[in-house]
């Protein structure tokens, strides 16, 4: 009788109320290695979110936790919820917020060499577009005015 009362007493306990709208669903997988800790995670987030319809409502997730499974511990998964109603604002975005267990600020200057192009670049990039439309007049292709006009831009957008 008494290994029966200390089993019940180790078992899931359900969805616990934490606070008039938020609730907790803890689990084990005592499959052990065996064990699938997706399909875990699947049952508990689908537990909560029919708590909620069989109440008119949708569950918002607030925070999960999970534990792997190693020697001598099964695999957990604990996933806290509030349970509004369906028109509620926070219905519309229902993701988990990532909290991190610790917290390391780290602050340091960082320097960058930043280069740009320099004049000899563009000397040799406007030289080179000089001579294509040199080209293109001499087969042709433009107008002696023409060249004349875009070389006049050229030499203006370089200075």
């Amino acid at each position: 009788m008494t290994a029966a009362l200390l089993l019940v007493a180790c078992s899931n306990p359900g969805i616990v109320k934490l606070s008039p709208d938020t609730y907790m669903l803890s689990r084990a997988d005592r499959a052990g290695i065996f064990g699938n800790s997706a399909a875990l995670k699947a049952g508990v987030i689908k537990d909560a979110n029919e708590f909620a319809e069989s109440q008119g409502k949708v569950a918002i997730p607030l925070q999960s936790h999970e534990t792997p499974v190693y020697p001598g511990h099964f695999a957990t998964f604990e996933y806290q919820f509030r349970v509004v109603d369906k028109n509620d604002p926070e219905a519309k975005r229902t993701s988990l917020v990532p909290r991190a267990d610790v917290v390391v600020e780290k602050t340091e200057k960082i320097s960058a060499d930043v280069r740009t192009k320099d004049d000899s670049e563009k000397k040799s990039d406007l030289y080179t577009e000089i001579l294509k439309l040199d080209d293109l007049r001499k087969k042709g292709l433009i107008t002696d005015a023409e060249f004349e006009s875009q070389k006049q831009r050229l030499l203006t957008a370089a200075k």
